[in-house]
């Protein structure tokens, strides 16, 4: 039986925690499950998709999209991340939870973690999908005081990472339906949600982080799986368009939600917060 999900005090959201992890990775779990025990977290483990294991082509999968929108070859270990995670999404749907935290298996925690969360759920009318990590290290421009030193913030630029985010069930059917098949790697994806009318925040300063001892399974890989620069004639196009869209629309939410704020104008003019 999976774990009853954890009702945040103050926000009495109901929280369920899914844990990406593949069977070969037994010492991922086992840090992990520690650092859930610690911050007291019960969760359900994932089994992550193994991408090697799979016979393609498979319908979760456009390897012509895949080329001419992200310009790689057929990448298993992507294929793999990406179907982990609308696995989770679709296991959060299945339950009564009112939201997911989405956990990769490289994930450390700020002592304030949960209570970030909490009071972050007060605020759900800024944001379907909640993130927490990143790799990047763009600028966020703050939307809305969370308090203690943390805020709710948008960005205007790509931000790549998946390591750990927060969904309600509007972002989780997005993820499980709208994003398949696969055309992008997930973290570039799922970072795409203003396009179907989501909103994204980023807690910032971030409450997790995908800084880890364990070895990646995904980035030494992806090198290989380029295609050559000729072949990006369709993909650096797309990812223009990609940008300037993502800038339009994150930027009137931001103008709205900083209105709505009560921030001043000095503010409004594009003081950023730093990552």
């Amino acid at each position: 039986m999976p774990p009853e999900p954890v009702v945040l005090p103050v926000s009495q959201a109901r929280l369920a925690v899914f844990l990406i992890n593949m069977d070969r990775a037994p010492d991922r779990l086992a840090a992990m499950r520690d650092k859930l025990a610690r911050a007291d977290l019960p969760f359900r483990r994932i089994v992550g998709v193994d991408g090697r294991a799979l016979t393609y082509p498979i319908p979760e999968f456009s390897e012509r999209g895949y080329r001419l929108l992200h310009g790689r070859r057929t990448s298993p270990a992507e294929i793999g991340c990406y179907l982990s995670h609308v696995a989770a999404a679709r296991a959060f749907l299945e339950s009564d939870a009112d939201l997911a935290l989405i956990l990769e298996d490289d994930v450390s925690f700020q002592p304030d973690f949960l209570d970030t969360l909490d009071r972050a759920a007060m605020h759900r009318d800024l944001w379907n999908l909640l993130r927490l990590t990143t790799v990047n290290r763009g600028r966020r421009f703050r939307a809305r005081d969370l308090g203690k030193g943390r805020s709710l913030a948008i960005t205007l630029t790509r931000e790549k990472g998946a390591g750990a985010y927060v969904i309600d069930r509007r972002a989780a059917e997005w993820i499980a339906t709208d994003l398949l098949p696969m055309r992008l790697a997930f973290d570039i994806a799922f970072d795409l949600e203003y396009l179907s009318g989501l909103r994204a925040c980023f807690v910032h300063p971030l409450p997790a982080s995908q800084v880890s001892d364990h070895p990646t399974q995904i980035q030494d890989t992806r090198l290989a799986y380029k295609l050559p620069r000729w072949r990006y004639a369709t993909v650096l196009p797309y990812r223009a368009w990609l940008e300037l869209s993502r800038v339009a629309c994150r930027g009137v939410r931001l103008v709205a939600a900083r209105r709505g704020s009560g921030l001043d104008a000095a503010e409004l003019s594009g003081r950023g917060q730093q990552a």
